[in-house]
């Protein structure tokens, strides 16, 4: 919440609470506060990632005069409406707290609740009152009632309680707590008068950490000053009046104010967004205005997120209309962000010291491309000859660069590299459409641009610097076409990786027929082709599926439609529910292989789910146990993930193994944009493990036969520079080679994420297969990615598939 102790509630308020029946006769969706009110709800303590150990309810007295609540109640329920909690066979909790003492005016009151089992969170500061229910995180209740334990005070439920104020108040996460928006206006509706945001708890003595300003009462405060030269304001949790400013932009739930008047201080932003949470009717754009109301943060998307700076409950004075609005900042002309940098160092808060938003944390907008956001947060902006490197998203949004002063490294086709995890490319905005119409942004492809200005006000959500525009841009296509590879000639053998994204029986015909015309067009049908996220038969229902003939007889049948062979696919049914990914719809890899090209699957059993492949040795060469066959599927490495699928093969007399891999995923690290500096690539840790079990497979074979020819490849989720390619890569004689690390700097990446074209699939090969084999006239192998996805608005798969086309046997072709 916040330290609402500093300031006069500017509504009128009941001098004292009286205790008679007739004052509090409450209704079961309804309460009859009148001077203490709930303030905040928090049910995530101690949960993972949550910041407070604790679970907590906070109180306000909104009124003039010290409140005894004695004996009052404060009841937590469950969503169901459930009064206790089972902790053991022997031990129920009836999820009550008893409150001793009072409640000064204009302060708060800390009830602290259960603690849950994250041993890094943070001890709140110290109750006022204590408890021992087990909050939920996400959905729930709380009663705060008089003495005589029937009459509500207040209540707040939250996410899907059964029972409310008006209507609930909104879902809450381990990150997130209900926070009354104005801590002296009560309209005993829930929804309205909360909302998500950090959890801040206050006890009766304790002001909020990090609140340097202590404005003087009734003295008018200006946007700059509200913003301050931090991510959080320093008047987070305070009332403010007589703010000043000119609506800018008008959204769904807010508008935007900007200074007419601003300071010289380019680390203050002269914008500030007011919340209203409805469609604001009583302002206009071009209105100039005075407001007052009480600060918050409010993290959009929670976790590691940052904080946008509002105003709540605000009450609004007109002062005039039509005015002329600020000139925009041109991004990369005004202000140039900074290129490849976007927290330079560490802050220096010692118990916070990697998050930005804490009071000692350096804020530095020439240096810092996170700072230099945020001192423009709400401001107008424009991005003026906008280039496109990022395609329009389902959600309305593509990412863009100015077209002046851009520091990057480009890709041929127009999108900027992320080359390495000291070229972030910080440069890159967001362009929004949360002003616009539901579907009026142009539906943008890698290479397209927009001459002008493209004007809007800087925002933030969702881990990213954004612009809402204001009106729809006006593109001039870039002519992009989707890449085609070359044909396998009659000698080489045609080895392909493509990530299918979650493919079910149960997508649009629409989804197969595309996929296949990649397959067969610009992918030239391959020989051996790896399939990544091959749904099961019934997609992603919870029904115990496991086998997935209709998926891959689906594509085998559309890939024939259109001109392509009769693939013969074979893989390994993982066990329900164990590899990661939507976990009823069991993704798997896949080999499709072509006979007709006299591509032969060695004879053996197949593996099952967790069946670990082993090599045998025939004739002094190695050959697999089981084909196809998992590599150690049971062991700790591929906890909740894909297991590797190894299969044998043979063209034109020789032996090639194919491991088809995909490995964790990226999610759960910090984002580049987000609070945490620097961020923690945490998955990494998974990745590293399951590489060294494909590289200990690897020496198995190559141990065997240092002239083995094996193919790894696959949705390895993680950048060639990284050093989960190093381990697979290895070193000495046994080393293998990475092929996006023999492209050209600029052509490596087969992913576009958030504008940064990266690499996440990779193919490498073994030494054997680098060298031409006698009589060859061409190269050993020609490597390709084919871009047919990542950069285009209307994709059939996120990833770009690859193709290695393989000299197996000398010859022209």
């Amino acid at each position: 919440m916040s330290a609402f102790n500093l300031r006069t509630c500017a509504a009128v308020i009941a001098p004292v609470l009286a205790v008679s029946g007739a004052l509090f006769a409450a209704s079961p969706a309804q309460a009859v506060s009148a001077n203490v009110v709930i303030s905040e709800v928090y049910g995530g303590g101690g949960n993972s990632g949550a910041t407070w150990k604790n679970d907590f309810v906070e109180l306000y007295n909104r009124s003039d005069a010290a409140v005894d609540v004695s004996g009052w109640v404060v009841q937590y329920y469950s969503a169901a409406g459930t009064t206790t909690t089972t902790n053991t066979a022997t031990t129920t909790t009836t999820n009550t707290a008893t409150l001793t003492g009072s409640v000064a005016p204009k302060h708060t009151y800390l009830v602290q609740m259960g603690a849950g089992a994250n041993l890094l969170a943070t001890p709140l500061p110290t109750p006022d009152a204590i408890g021992a229910a087990a909050m939920s995180g996400t959905n729930g209740r709380i009663d705060l009632r008089l003495a005589d334990t029937t009459t509500v005070v207040d209540r707040v439920g939250y996410g899907t309680a059964t029972t409310f104020e008006g209507s609930t108040a909104p879902g809450l996460s381990n990150t997130t707590s209900a926070t009354r928006n104005s801590p002296c206006v009560d309209t005993d509706v829930n929804a309205t008068d909360f909302r998500a945001t950090e959890p801040t708890p206050e006890n009766s003595t304790v002001d909020k950490p990090g609140c340097a300003v202590t404005p003087p009462v009734d003295e008018p405060e200006t946007i700059a000053q509200i913003q301050g030269t931090s991510h959080t304001s320093p008047y987070d949790g305070k009332q403010v009046n007589g703010v000043l400013g000119v609506v800018t932009a008008v959204g769904p739930n807010g508008y935007w104010l900007q200074s007419t008047t601003p300071d010289s201080d380019i680390a203050t932003s002269e914008g500030l967004f007011v919340y209203t949470n409805k469609a604001p009717i009583t302002v206009a754009v071009g209105d100039n205005v005075s407001v007052d109301g009480s600060i918050a943060e409010y993290r959009p998307g929670g976790g590691a997120n940052l904080t946008t700076t509002e105003l709540t409950g605000p009450k609004v004075t007109a002062l005039s209309s039509g005015n002329t609005l600020p000139t925009p900042v041109v991004l990369g002309v005004d202000r140039i962000a900074p290129q490849q940098v976007i927290e330079e160092g560490i802050p220096l808060d010692p118990l916070f010291p990697n998050n930005v938003e804490y009071s000692q944390a350096l804020f530095r907008p020439t240096t810092d491309a996170i700072d230099f956001y945020e001192s423009l947060e709400g401001m107008r902006a424009t991005v003026r000859d906008a280039k496109v490197v990022g395609s329009t998203k389902s959600f309305g949004e593509m990412t863009v660069i100015p077209g002046q002063n851009v520091e990057a490294i480009s890709t041929p086709r127009g999108g900027v590299l992320y080359s390495g995890y000291d070229h972030p490319n910080a440069m890159r905005v967001q362009l929004d459409d949360a002003l616009l119409p539901y579907g009026a942004m142009p539906m943008a492809s890698v290479g397209d641009s927009i001459p002008g200005d493209t004007v809007g006000v800087i925002d933030y959500s969702f881990n990213n610097p954004k612009l809402e525009v204001i009106e729809p841009p006006v593109l001039t296509l870039g002519g992009l076409q989707r890449e085609i590879t070359k044909k396998q000639s009659n000698n080489q053998l045609a080895v392909s990786t493509f990530n299918v994204e979650n493919l079910a029986p149960s997508d649009q015909q629409i989804k197969f027929d595309r996929l296949a015309g990649q397959v067969v067009n610009n992918l030239k049908s391959p020989d051996i082709l790896a399939l990544e996220e091959i749904q099961d038969n019934s997609g992603a229902d919870d029904d115990g599926t496991v086998d997935s003939t209709q998926t891959t007889d689906k594509l085998i049948a559309a890939i024939t439609a259109a001109g392509g062979p009769a693939y013969t696919a074979r893989w390994v049914n993982p066990q329900d529910k164990t590899d990661g990914g939507n976990p009823s719809a069991n993704i798997r890899q896949v080999f499709f292989y072509r006979a007709d090209r006299e591509v032969g699957f060695a004879q053996a059993p197949a593996g099952g789910a967790t069946t670990a492949e082993t090599l045998g040795i025939i004739h002094g060469k190695p050959h697999l146990t089981l084909n196809p066959g998992r590599i150690t599927p049971t062991n700790a490495a591929w906890q909740d993930s894909r297991k590797p699928l190894v299969g044998e093969f043979t063209f034109r007399g020789k032996t090639v193994f194919v491991i088809a891999n995909h490995f964790s995923s990226k999610g759960g690290d910090d984002p580049l944009f987000g609070k945490w500096q620097q961020p923690v690539r945490f998955s990494e840790d998974a990745r590293h493990l399951q590489a060294t079990e494909i590289r200990s497979f690897l020496d198995l074979i190559l141990a065997a036969d240092k002239n083995a020819n094996v193919v790894v490849l696959g949705d390895i989720n993680d950048f060639e520079f990284s050093e989960t390619v190093d381990i697979m890569v290895g070193s000495g004689a046994n080393a293998i080679v990475d092929l996006p690390r023999r492209l050209p700097v600029n052509e490596r990446y087969s992913y576009v994420y958030e504008g940064n074209s990266q690499v996440l699939d990779q193919i490498l090969i073994s030494k054997a297969l680098t060298v031409a084999p006698p009589g060859a006239k061409y190269r050993a192998y020609d490597y390709d990615i084919v871009h047919t996805n990542s950069e285009f608005y209307d994709q059939d798969s996120d990833h770009d598939p690859q193709v290695v086309r393989l000299a197996i046997r000398g010859g022209k072709g």
